[in-house]
């Protein structure tokens, strides 16, 4: 075919076969090294600094969001970085341990590589190995969703578990009841919407609360009523700030200030009609999406109107969801506005703050989260770690399915996976082993990362997953093998399930991979 450059521009740059493939697994496997760290309950955590205006600071430990932050080059390690956010999407949780798995499972696949085997031999060797391994999972699960005393107590495990390698770790318990709390009030729907979470600055994290209701953190318009009961909602988003001149890009000439006076009395006029529309809904309760001025907050208060002002769009959108309205922008016909109820709304204080609480709502499953904490920093991690919690307890709910935790699941997978190796002839053995190898990698990893004797637990763990019916896994607050059922360490089903097939199918399109081209970047043209 030629030379590079009679094919490709002068600056394109192409890498083949060894090389590309080269390139991909140190990528990959040099992102899952990065996080590797965070993974189990004494993982460490990860401070991000933007090199934008204000060089804002994060402190986590979540993998989706460390890898999200990260401008990356390396074309295998953004494949990566994108099954972090699938992950973090669909079931919440297991967003580092499906880098990690993926990251050793190309680490196992260079070694074969560098034996002469054909990548297509270890892809057909990984995907048996990960048919074996989900089949060995199903095998194991538990399904309490009949008995709801014992289901409850699954939620309430799994979302300790779930919390257990997160900053909320010292009031695990706490939080778990508030997260399973709240979305057992959702009755089995996925819509998380209905769940709110307010982080107010001060006090400690034991001090966050779950309030039935919902929360706005607006303060209610001078002079109006401060307490409305069965009180009849009007959600909008309409311009309450034309009760002065605004017009952009335009002059007015006047030939005396008099005029001046009628323009502003015009506008007043105008307002003061759209108000009275308003009013004619019969509603004792306005909530505007934008800035509502003097004038109209006058007005509503001589109606005893209680009028709030800039609810942000999120917070307009959830209220009108919780309270059974609709927003509004014109106000023409009342008979066609569906207007939100509710049977109090009152202000309330939480710290030094003034907020809107709103109870009794028309979709009971409704309910505010307040997080108190030192910092902004931990309020921040405090609501992605409660996130990633109602997150996995959501998915359970629906897919009510439970495995035991701390390692054992791919002990369990392992052991399968191994048998299978050595009733299958061929090279694609081998592949299986190694994925037999890099599902061990996770538990070794958890040891590791709480200074522990990974090696010495590692070969206990294996001679106690020899006799069927197993439930040992690693303990990191006694450092020993332990029994999962007894020490309450269960996990999601669909996580982990989503963790395997996810790291599989993502080692799987970067094996595949013999040839790396990069596009010449675009020139500017001078224009001089």
């Amino acid at each position: 075919m030629g030379q590079n450059g009679e094919l490709f521009k002068p600056d394109a740059m192409e890498e083949k076969g060894e090389r590309a493939r080269m390139a991909s697994f140190i990528g990959a496997m040099a992102i899952a090294d990065l996080v590797k760290s965070t993974l189990g309950p004494k993982g460490m955590d990860k401070i991000l600094q933007s090199t934008g205006r204000g060089h804002s600071v994060t402190v986590t430990n979540d993998g989706a969001t460390i890898l999200k932050s990260l401008h990356v080059d390396n074309p295998a390690a953004k494949v990566l970085v994108d099954i972090s956010k699938v992950q973090d999407d669909e079931v919440g949780d297991g967003t580092t341990s499906v880098v990690v798995l993926a990251g050793e499972l190309l680490r196992e696949a260079e070694k074969l590589v560098a034996l002469k085997i054909h990548p297509m031999t270890i892809i057909a060797g990984y995907r048996m190995a990960a048919e074996c391994a989900r089949n060995a999972l199903e095998a194991g699960v538990r399904n309490h969703k009949d008995d709801l005393e014992r289901f409850r107590s699954d939620l309430v495990n799994i979302a300790m578990t779930t919390l257990s390698s997160k900053i909320l770790s010292q009031d695990k318990v706490h939080f778990a009841n508030l997260a399973v709390d709240a979305v057992l009030r959702l009755k089995g729907s996925s819509n998380m919407e209905s769940i709110q979470i307010i982080k107010k600055c001060g006090g400690a994290l034991k001090d966050s609360f779950l309030d039935e209701g919902f929360i706005l953190d607006k303060k209610i318009g001078v002079g109006q009523p401060k307490r409305i009961e069965n009180a009849k909602i009007l959600v909008a988003n309409t311009a309450m700030d034309t009760d002065k001149v605004k017009i952009y890009g335009a002059r007015v000439r006047v030939d005396a200030m008099s005029k001046v006076a009628e323009i502003e009395a015009a506008e007043k006029i105008k307002m003061k009609n759209k108000v009275e529309k308003i009013v004619a809904h019969g509603i004792n309760c306005f909530v505007n999406r934008q800035l509502i001025y003097n004038y109209p907050e006058e007005l509503f208060a001589d109606a005893g109107i209680m009028a709030i002002e800039h609810a942000d769009f999120d917070g307009i959108e959830r209220l009108a969801l919780v309270t059974g309205g609709e927003i509004t922008s014109t106000f023409n016909d009342p008979e066609n506005v569906k207007l939100g109820h509710c049977k109090l709304i009152e202000e309330i204080m939480i710290g030094e703050d003034r907020l809107i609480h709103f109870s009794g709502v028309a979709l009971g499953e409704a309910c505010t989260i307040v997080l108190r904490g030192a910092s902004s920093h931990v309020l921040d991690e405090a609501e992605r770690s409660l996130h990633d919690a109602l997150c996995v307890l959501v998915a359970t709910v629906q897919d009510s399915r439970v495995i035991w935790g701390g390692g054992w699941p791919e002990f369990l997978m392992a052991r399968r996976v191994e048998e299978l190796g050595r009733k299958t002839p061929g090279k694609k053995s081998l592949a299986i082993d190694a994925f037999a190898t890099a599902l061990r990698a996770i538990p070794t990893t958890i040891a590791d990362n709480a200074g522990l004797d990974s090696a010495d637990l590692v070969s206990q763990l294996r001679a106690a997953h020899s006799e069927d019916g197993s439930r040992a896994g690693i303990d990191v607050i006694s450092g020993e093998v332990g029994d999962m059922e007894k020490l309450g360490i269960y996990e999601a089903f669909k996580v982990k399930q989503a963790v395997l097939l996810s790291a599989t199918e993502a080692s799987e399109m970067i094996l595949r991979v013999d040839e790396i081209i990069k596009c010449a970047p675009r020139q500017r043209e001078d224009r001089m």
